[in-house]
């Protein structure tokens, strides 16, 4: 990719369901710095963490990650993006992935798949990726977030429940996953134009997105496209929990093996 661009960690301290979560240890390192550096694997031109805890900043200056401290009180990491752009001052075209700080596997190429996925698309402020569903369980998982797209890639719509509803297959139980039109999981990984990410913290949620939870439903709702690209690889585990921690926590240690 020719287009340079930078990555921002958003990095809180206090998840609700796994207090203290970036700096919890993966295989005898805080998590955050295995994305840290899967971020600095990818090429980008910068690698910030952003967050609102000494803690943090503390940890990530240790192993030489530049900081910028931001808000307590955003409502999303979508907002505290916005808050590291203003205070940087880049530019409206500077492209920014926001790679979340519990995706220690996520892999580099997938970072670079998603920028490069903004960067051919012009006029389109914000990008992300998805990945088939192999699994009916998967299908009707509600913390899986599924994504409809049209025939050029742009998302028509993202929800946690079971879309595309098969009213044939689906209608009287879990039997088989959509045949002429296969389900998508969404990956939380987005690049995005900074003009975007200075409007979205002034735009006026919407109905849908309270309903849903998923704040990438603002955008749609005030009229900016999603294109959504088809992942190169498989995304890896994220972590969420104790248990999705003791997961990650196995999966390195065989990577080490």
């Amino acid at each position: 990719m020719n287009q340079p661009f930078r990555i921002v960690i958003p990095a809180r301290y206090a998840s609700s369901r796994l207090p203290g979560k970036p700096l919890r240890t993966l295989h005898g390192r805080p998590m955050i710095r295995y994305v840290y550096e899967t971020a600095c694997q990818s090429g980008a031109s910068d690698v910030i963490v952003a967050t609102d805890d000494d803690r943090i900043r503390t940890a990530v200056e240790a192993f030489g990650a530049t900081v910028c401290m931001t808000s307590p009180d955003h409502p999303s990491g979508t907002d505290r993006l916005a808050e590291v752009v203003d205070t940087l001052g880049w530019p409206d075209d500077t492209i920014i992935v926001n790679l979340q700080g519990d995706e220690p596997l996520m892999p580099a190429a997938l970072v670079r798949q998603v920028a490069a996925n903004l960067a051919v698309h012009a006029g389109v402020r914000i990008a992300t990726l998805a990945t088939p569903i192999e699994s009916i369980d998967e299908f009707f998982d509600p913390n899986v977030v599924k994504v409809v797209c049209d025939k050029a890639g742009y998302a028509l719509y993202f929800s946690r429940a079971p879309v595309p509803w098969d009213r044939d297959a689906c209608t009287g139980g879990r039997q088989s996953l959509p045949a002429e039109m296969p389900a998508l999981r969404h990956i939380g990984l987005y690049a995005y134009r900074a003009s975007f990410l200075w409007e979205f913290r002034h735009l006026k949620p919407a109905s849908v997105e309270n309903t849903e939870k998923l704040e990438q439903l603002r955008a749609l709702w005030h009229g900016d496209r999603i294109h959504t690209g088809i992942a190169e690889e498989h995304p890896g585990h994220g972590v969420d929990t104790e248990d999705q921690l003791e997961i990650v926590e196995q999966l390195l240690q065989k990577r080490a093996q």
